[in-house]
C-alpha cells in the first residue's frame, strides 16, 4: 500500500451526490492476505454507510445527525411501547415517539435461524414498479434496467444495498424527501516500522477535508493490543447446593466474596497505520418525478414531421387529434425486438404492432419506400426511453403513409390481407394436422410457440445479404430441422430412404402423389432456403446465387422485400405440399 491509499486522497474527494450509484446501507470489510489483525502484514479496508430520508420540516434537525445517529449502528426495527404506541419499521425516531424520517432499508434480525437480512423498503419497490431478479431489482418498463442491487459476502450476509441515483431522486421527489447519508471509511496496514516504507514521516493528525473529517493514527501494535489489564470477580457464599429448591436472599457483605487481579500484557512488535474518514451528505431531488408521480418529462425527443426536415417536440404530438404520421427506418423493429419484453404482431400483410414493456402496442404500416409509418400520437405516448429509440430511426416523410395503415386508421376498413409470416406458420400447422389425420404420425419432433418463433422469422431481419441468409436459417430451423425423419422414412418408399434427410424424404412422400418432377418443383423454395442456410456459414460461396434462384428470390428488390419473398415462397410451398397430399382432385 502507499500514502495515497491510507490517506484516502482520491476517495474523500468523491461525492455520492453526483455518483451513478448511491449506497443505502453498507457494511463491507475486505481483508488482504492471511495475516491476523495483530500481525505485521495485515491489511484491511472498511466501508460502512447508513441513510435516512427526511422531509423539509425536519431538515434542520437532521443536519445535526451523523455517523452515530444514522450509521450502521442505528436500529432499523419496529418498536411497541408499553402504553400502546407503536413505531413501525419505516419510521426513524429522533426521540421516543418522535418520528422525523423514513428508513429505506430495513434490518430483519433472525436469531432462531441465524443471520440478519436487509430489506429494501417495499414502498420504494412498488412505487418504482421494480421486480427482483437474482440480487438485482429491475424495472421492466424501462428495458429491465437494473435500479437497485444487493451484494453479499461468502457466508450470504448482506454487505451493500445501493440504488441508481436517477431513480432514487424520482422517488424522493414524489414523497418530498431528501436522503441523508452518513458513511465511514477505514484503511489499516500493520508494518514492522515506518522507516523505509511509504509511510515514513507520517504522524498522527486529524483535519476537515472535502466536507468530512479525516484522522490518521500511527500507533505501535503494543499500544493497540498490549497494555495493562484488570479483572474483578464477585460470588455468593450462601447457597446450599444440597437443597432441592434453593432461594437466594438479599445480597449482603457477609454472603459475598470477591477477588481481583491485574497485570500487563505485551503486544506484538510493529506499527499500525490507520486512516479514517467520516462524512455526511445530502442526496436532494430536483422536484421532478416522472416515474412515480407522472410529471411531464422534460427530456423528450423531437421528431421529423415535414419533408424539409422540420421537427416537432414530442409533447406537441401527444394528442390523438394532432393528425400526423411519422416515418421510420424498419431497423427500429429489430432494435426493439432485440430488447427483452418486446414483441411483433401482424394484423395484415403490411400492418402490425410492436408490443412494449410500457404496455402499449405501437401500430405501424410498411409503405412503398420500405419505411414504417406510425401515427404520431402512438409514439408520443410512449415512455421517454422508448421514444428516444424510435427517434434514432426517424427519417423525413418518403413514400407516403402506408395504404393499409390509412385504410385501417382513417377509413376504418382494415385490409383483408395476411402477413406472409403468419401464413407460413398457419401452413405448417395445417400440414402437421394433415400428416396426423392421413398417416397417423407426427410430422415434427417437437412443438414450437408460433408467436415466439415469429419474432425471428420476420422480413425485418433481412437487412443485407448476410442477414437474408440468416433468415433462411431461421426458416429451416422451424420447418426442416424439426421434421420427424424417423416417421417419414416409414412412409417413404425410396430405395435409399435411410440416406435421405428431411426435405428429400418429404419430397419423396409427395412424389408418390404427384410425381417426381412436380414434387421437386413444389419443394424448390424449401430446398433453396436450405441451401441458403448452408450459405449462412459461407456467404461468399458460389452456390448462393443458385440457392437464391431456387428459392424464388428477386435480387432486384430491397432486402426487406427479399426477406418477405423468401418467407412467402417457403410458406406457399408448405401450403401446396399439404394441398397436394391431402386434397382430392387437385389439378396441376
Amino acid at each position: 500500500m502507499n500514502r495515497d491509499w491510507v490517506l484516502q486522497t482520491r476517495e474523500t474527494r468523491r461525492s455520492f451526490a453526483n455518483a451513478t450509484w448511491v449506497p443505502l446501507r453498507a457494511l463491507q470489510n475486505v481483508e488482504q492476505g492471511e495475516a491476523r489483525v495483530t500481525q505485521v502484514g495485515y491489511v484491511s479496508e472498511f466501508f460502512g454507510c447508513g441513510s435516512v430520508a427526511f422531509p423539509p420540516q425536519h431538515r434542520e434537525v437532521a443536519e445535526k445527525l451523523s455517523w452515530r445517529d444514522l450509521g450502521i449502528g442505528h436500529s432499523v426495527q419496529p418498536y411497541a411501547y408499553e402504553d400502546g404506541y407503536y413505531s413501525p419499521i419505516d419510521q426513524y425516531q429522533y426521540n421516543d415517539k418522535e418520528p422525523i424520517g423514513v428508513e429505506l432499508v430495513f434490518v430483519h434480525d433472525q436469531p432462531v435461524v441465524g443471520g440478519t437480512k436487509w430489506i429494501l423498503n417495499p414502498d420504494l419497490v412498488i412505487a418504482l414498479r421494480l421486480v427482483k431478479e437474482g440480487n438485482n431489482w429491475v424495472r421492466p418498463e424501462e428495458d429491465f434496467v437494473v435500479v437497485a442491487r444487493e451484494f453479499f459476502d461468502d457466508d450470504g450476509n448482506h454487505q451493500l444495498i445501493e440504488i441508481k441515483r436517477e431513480f432514487l431522486i424520482d422517488y424522493l421527489a414524489a414523497r418530498g424527501l431528501a436522503l441523508r447519508l452518513s458513511y465511514y471509511r477505514q484503511r489499516v496496514e500493520n508494518v514492522a516500522s515506518l522507516e523505509g516504507t511509504e509511510y515514513e514521516g507520517l504522524e498522527s493528525h486529524q483535519n476537515d477535508r472535502d466536507g468530512g473529517r479525516f484522522e490518521l493514527l500511527t500507533r505501535s501494535l503494543n499500544d493497540v493490543y498490549g497494555g495493562r489489564w484488570a479483572s474483578f470477580r464477585v460470588w455468593r457464599t450462601d447457597v446450599d447446593e444440597e437443597e432441592d429448591a434453593p432461594v437466594l436472599g438479599p445480597e449482603r457483605d457477609d454472603n459475598t466474596e470477591s477477588e481481583q487481579s491485574e497485570g500487563v500484557r505485551s503486544g506484538p512488535d510493529g506499527v499500525r497505520v490507520e486512516g479514517e474518514f467520516w462524512k455526511d451528505e445530502w442526496i436532494d431531488h430536483r422536484g421532478l418525478s416522472v416515474r412515480v408521480r407522472g410529471d411531464t418529462d422534460q427530456s423528450l425527443p423531437h421528431f421529423i414531421i415535414e419533408t424539409d426536415g422540420t421537427r416537432a417536440a414530442s409533447s406537441a404530438l401527444d394528442s390523438e387529434d394532432i393528425g400526423r404520421w411519422l416515418w421510420f427506418r424498419t431497423s427500429v423493429v429489430t432494435d426493439l425486438l432485440g430488447r427483452r419484453g418486446f414483441s411483433l404482431k401482424w394484423y395484415t400483410a403490411e400492418t402490425g404492432a410492436i408490443g412494449s414493456t410500457s404496455g402499449y402496442a405501437t401500430h405501424f404500416g410498411i409503405n412503398s419506400a420500405d419505411l414504417l409509418t406510425v401515427y404520431a400520437y402512438d409514439i408520443a405516448r410512449l415512455a421517454a426511453w422508448e421514444q428516444h429509440i424510435w427517434a434514432a430511426h426517424n427519417v423525413p416523410p418518403d413514400g407516403k403513409v402506408s395504404g393499409e395503415l390509412l385504410s385501417a386508421q382513417v377509413k376504418t376498413q382494415p385490409a383483408s390481407t395476411h402477413a406472409v409470416e403468419e401464413l407460413l406458420f398457419v401452413s405448417m400447422r395445417m400440414l402437421e394436422q394433415g400428416f396426423r389425420d392421413k398417416f397417423g404420425v407426427e410430422l415434427f419432433n417437437h412443438s414450437i410457440n408460433d408467436e415466439s418463433a415469429m419474432q425471428q422469422v420476420s422480413r425485418f431481419h433481412s437487412r443485407d445479404r448476410a442477414s437474408l441468409l440468416h433468415l433462411a436459417k431461421e426458416i429451416i430451423r422451424v420447418f426442416s430441422d424439426r421434421m420427424n425423419v424417423r416417421e417419414l422414412r416409414k412412409i417413404s418408399t425410396h430405395k435409399e430412404k435411410d440416406k435421405l434427410a428431411s426435405n428429400k424424404l418429404l419430397q419423396d412422400v409427395l412424389a408418390k402423389q404427384v410425381g417426381e418432377e412436380r414434387a421437386r418443383t413444389v419443394l424448390g423454395p424449401v430446398i433453396g432456403a436450405y441451401e441458403m442456410r448452408v450459405g449462412d456459414a459461407h456467404p461468399t460461396g458460389s452456390k448462393i446465387g443458385e440457392a437464391l434462384k431456387l428459392a424464388g428470390i428477386d435480387e432486384s428488390l430491397s432486402y426487406l422485400r427479399q426477406g418477405e419473398q423468401l418467407i412467402h415462397n417457403v410458406g406457399h410451398a408448405v401450403w401446396w405440399i399439404g394441398k397436394l397430399l391431402f386434397e382430392k382432385n387437385t389439378s396441376p
